[in-house]
This record gives C-alpha cells, sequence and structure tokens, in this order.
C-alpha cells in the first residue's frame, strides 16, 4: 500500500476494484464501511455484486478480465473532457503523451462493448472521481490474478496519477495482501529477483555486501525460477528436489492433477508446517514448525507496518520455531549463523543489510510498530509514499497498456466463465481454520456459486448437486443461486478439498510475474 489504514477514516472517496473486501479482508472493510457511512463516497468495479457494493453510490460489474479496458476507457473521458489533474501530471509525471495515445483508442462506446459497461455509466464514473480528491484506490486479486495482471496493476497507478491522488494522505494505490505476513516475506526477500530490502540480485554492489555479511561468494548473478518454473522443473528433471516452507501446493496451484504430477516427480521433498497437509502427502521429511501463537518475531501487514509478534504459549511436541529449524540444517551444512533469537535476527542482520528497514529495531516497535521505508532509528517511518510527487525514479512514469482478453475465453463445450475467491469463514486451504468446528458449522463445504437467470434455464434449484466441468477437470457440487453472481459465471473457491476450484481452473500465467490466471477460465455446467 502506498497509504495507510489509519487514513481511510478521513478519506472522501474510494475506488475499489477487483476486490471483495467484505469477506476477504473483513477489518480493512469495516474500516472503509464506517467511513461511508460517515459520508465517504464509493465506487465499486466488479463482475460480482458482493456485499461491498450495498454501500457503493456507483457499481460497475464488468466482464472478467475487462479491467484494463473499463480503466483506459475512464481515462479517455478523464483526458477528452480535461478533467485530469494538469498540474500534477506536468509537475510530477512523464510519459502523458503516450498514455494520451493509448487511451484515444478506448472510447466508452468501444469499451461497453468489451466491458459490458454502458458508454453513459463510464462517463459517470469518470467524472464523479475527478470531482473528488482525493481518492483512494484499493484491490485485491481480482486484479492481479490475470495473464495480464501486472499490466492490470500499472493501469491503476496510471489512472492514479492522471488524477493526481499519488502521494497524497487518503489517497494512493493500496493492494490489501491475499494472505498474513506475505509483505513481510517479501521484505524479507522471498522472492527470486531481489535480497532484503528489494536490493536486486543482479546489482553486483548488492551482492558483494550479502556475499561479505553471509560469509559466502559467488552469489547468483540472475534471477532464480518463479514457482511454476520450479514446478515444471521438477518434470523436467531441472529442479531435483523442494523445500515447502509453510505452503499447500496440492491445493493452492491451478490445475491440481497437474500440480500432483509434478509433486511426485520430486526426488526428494521437505514440507515444514504447523500440520499435516495434502502438500505433506508428496514429502520424504516434514519439519513441525510452531504456529505464530507459539512463536516471537514480526510480521508486516499491507501498510507496510512491522510489528511485534509475542509468544503467547509454548509449541506442542517437537514443533519449533522455523528460524531454529533454518539454523539447525545450515549448521549440519557447515554454516554456523549467530543470531538466536528472532529479535537478533532482526536487529543484527535484517535492519542492518535492508536500507529501508535500517531504522526499524525491536526496541521501536514494542506497541504500534513502523512502516517503512524507515531509513535510521530517528526516522519516524513513512505513512505515506510518494508525497509531493517524488518518486523512487524520480518522476512518475505514466505506463500505457492495451487490453488482452483472457487465456480462455466461454465457448459453445465450455460456454460458463469460472472465477474464483474467498469466503469469509475459512482461510485458503483450512489448513488452521478447518480444524475449528465452529467455522465447520458455519461453512462446511464449498458450493458452486450461479446466477438465478442460469438456474431457472437448467432447472437448477438451491442445494442441487451440479458437476462443473473445464478442459482439465471437474467436481460435483451444491449449487448456491445467488444474485451476486452475473449471468454467465460460476463462482468458487478453493477452501475445500472436495470442491476445490483449482481441480478446474487453467495454469496459463501472466508472462512477467507468472501469476496464475484464477480469476478466468471456462466451464461447462450441468445438473446431476
Amino acid at each position: 500500500m502506498t497509504n495507510s489504514f489509519g487514513e481511510f477514516s478521513k478519506a472522501k472517496m474510494f475506488l475499489v476494484i477487483g476486490s471483495n473486501m467484505t469477506e476477504a479482508h473483513p477489518v480493512a472493510a469495516t474500516f472503509l464501511k464506517n467511513a461511508v457511512e460517515k459520508g465517504a463516497r464509493l465506487i465499486v468495479i466488479d463482475p460480482r455484486r458482493h456485499k461491498l457494493v450495498d454501500f457503493a453510490e456507483l457499481h460497475l460489474p464488468l466482464k472478467v478480465g475487462s479491467d484494463i479496458a473499463l480503466i483506459n476507457g475512464i481515462m479517455h473521458v478523464l483526458i477528452k473532457e480535461g478533467l485530469y489533474d494538469k498540474a500534477f501530471v506536468s509537475s510530477c509525471c512523464v510519459g502523458f503523451e503516450e498514455l494520451k495515445e493509448k487511451v484515444e483508442k478506448y472510447p466508452p462506446e468501444k469499451v461497453a462493448q468489451i466491458s459490458g459497461i454502458e458508454a453513459e455509466t463510464i462517463r459517470k464514473a469518470a467524472r464523479i472521481l475527478a470531482s473528488v480528491k482525493p481518492v483512494m484506490l484499493c484491490y485485491t486479486l481480482g486484479i492481479t490474478e490475470h495473464t495480464c495482471g501486472k499490466n492490470n496493476v500499472m493501469d491503476t497507478a496510471n489512472l492514479q496519477m492522471l488524477l493526481g491522488n499519488m502521494g497524497k494522505e487518503c489517497g494512493g494505490v493500496n493492494p490489501l495482501r491475499g494472505q498474513n505476513n506475505v509483505q513481510g516475506a517479501c521484505d524479507c526477500g522471498a522472492l527470486p529477483n531481489v535480497f532484503p530490502g528489494y536490493q536486486a540480485v543482479t546489482d553486483s554492489f548488492a551482492r558483494k555486501k550479502f556475499e561479505k555479511s553471509w560469509g559466502v561468494s559467488d552469489l547468483p548473478s540472475e534471477n532464480g525460477l518463479m514457482i511454476p518454473q520450479m514446478m515444471d522443473g521438477l518434470v523436467n528433471g531441472k529442479v531435483r528436489g523442494f523445500y515447502i516452507f509453510g505452503e499447500n501446493l496440492a491445493n493452492t496451484e491451478p490445475d491440481i492433477k497437474k500440480v500432483e504430477h509434478e509433486l511426485s516427480s520430486a526426488e526428494f521433498i521437505v514440507c515444514q508446517d504447523i500440520f499435516e497437509t495434502e502438500t505433506t502427502r508428496f514429502a520424504h521429511v516434514v519439519f513441525p514448525a510452531a504456529a505464530w501463537s507459539e512463536n516471537d518475531g514480526t510480521f508486516t501487514n499491507s501498510e507496510r507496518r512491522v510489528s511485534r509478534v509475542r509468544t503467547a504459549s509454548n509449541p506442542p511436541g517437537y514443533a519449533k520455531p522455523n528460524w531454529w529449524i533454518f539454523k539447525q540444517i545450515a549448521q549440519r551444512m557447515g554454516h554456523h549463523w549467530k543470531s538466536n533469537s528472532a529479535q537478533e535476527i532482526w536487529d543484527n542482520e535484517i535492519s542492518m543489510l535492508a536500507p529501508n528497514l535500517g531504522g526499524i529495531k525491536y526496541n521501536r516497535i514494542e506497541k504500534d510498530g513502523l512502516q517503512w521505508p524507515c531509513p535510521d532509528t530517528n526516522h519516524p517511518g513513512t505513512c505515506v509514499l510518494h508525497q509531493d510527487g517524488e518518486f523512487a525514479c524520480g518522476l512518475g512514469v505514466f505506463n500505457p497498456v492495451d487490453w488482452t482478453p483472457p487465456a480462455e475465453v466461454p465457448d459453445e463445450t465450455y460456454p460458463f466463465v469460472l472465477s474464483t475467491g474467498r469466503r469469509l469463514y475459512h482461510y485458503h486451504t483450512r489448513t488452521q481454520t478447518g480444524r475449528c468446528e465452529g467455522l465447520n458449522e458455519l461453512l462446511g463445504e464449498e458450493t458452486a456459486d450461479i446466477s438465478p437467470e442460469d438456474a431457472r434455464a437448467m432447472g437448477i434449484s438451491f442445494n442441487d448437486f451440479v458437476k462443473v466441468k473445464s478442459r482439465r477437470g471437474e467436481v460435483c457440487i451444491k449449487a448456491r443461486i445467488t444474485p451476486e453472481v452475473p449471468k454467465g459465471m460460476v463462482w468458487m473457491a478453493f477452501h475445500f478439498r472436495e470442491g476445490n476450484a483449482n481441480w478446474l481452473t487453467n495454469p496459463a500465467f501472466d508472462p512477467q510475474t507468472l501469476t496464475a490466471e484464477y480469476k478466468a477460465c471456462a466451464v461447462a455446467l450441468e445438473k446431476v
């Protein structure tokens, strides 16, 4: 997030795109709904009429995968009618003429054909967005989980720069992260192209710094593999083993049959987790890890805030803190790491090597944590990024992008579009929440959500069993008939092994980020 959750209560307006906040991020959604009830305005762009739409003055139920066309159409109106922030664009941005030329090709009438949103509604949305300053834009996986996910993200930034909403309190581009501490994992280098603190592995200066600190030589100078490349490598022999740390790949990756074949092809798999999962079935070794309440350390949330996590109870049995397990393995490989606690790892290693975390020390985050960048111990942390129009590369760069359709679209054989997401009562693959009787009573099985129109046409009643079939697999599952879902869509989640949407989803990926297109594939639907 470029901005902070504390700003939600003061915000004048929100644009929420590709985010079912009420179920996927209920705490953040509460902040937003409270703000709306106090007078903030809200526009929701999402194919489904989910519960957040009840708070919106305008809902744009676009067709799945048409986000770029719609955003470009809105920017077309802003430029055509002179509604954009001319002062901000001229003084703080570059590439405006290229953006103007690109969105000129997306008049509302053309965008209406792609997105399903009427031309006048597109114009109305643009005019509302231009009438309020600033506007907070929030998105989630409905933007990123497409074959054009990176371009979707770039276009949200284009829109906010064009409106002059970047670098301002109650503005910015604010992705709500999909898992707890995924921000912290990325910050600490759990990506194939960066060291901790987003220092590129291709940067020779960064490599030398980490080689000296870690006591090694010849760190790789090229980016590593991403998960889809690793999975393919298990089959073609380029990757021989996996160390899977806190992830249930057998349920979360698209096309489960393909994933299980890949995992079974590995010579050696280690899993480190708090419970046995569908993935540990493939493991040769399983290390029992301490859970979040049994461990000391830090979490970093969506707003870049590093906060303390404290041990509430001792881990059961042989379970140990994750850092301790890693240290023991390193020791048996001949490396003797000095740090002997989560605090020592953070204070003496992470904050010393990552400049944007340099001022964050344990004694400074005893209460409410600190937001990076925080370069030194006198720095108060950064609530709003890009203030005064100062971007990391100097000026804000417009990156014009074209709309591209999903990799797989409905046809005569598979006439429905399947989109996936999360439900309120369970977390991901239920490794934790599936062990809670109360939550299982609230939601004990998966459903296929379909529209009343499609249900009537196919003679399907509530809780009838239906078969949902894609080119990769099929599931038999109960139907949930709801006006949240538009005609022609089937919507499912992946919380339950039986009825998991990932038996069906398409292993097609964004060419640069290799994020899977969980939000769009073609399926057939029939009553059982």
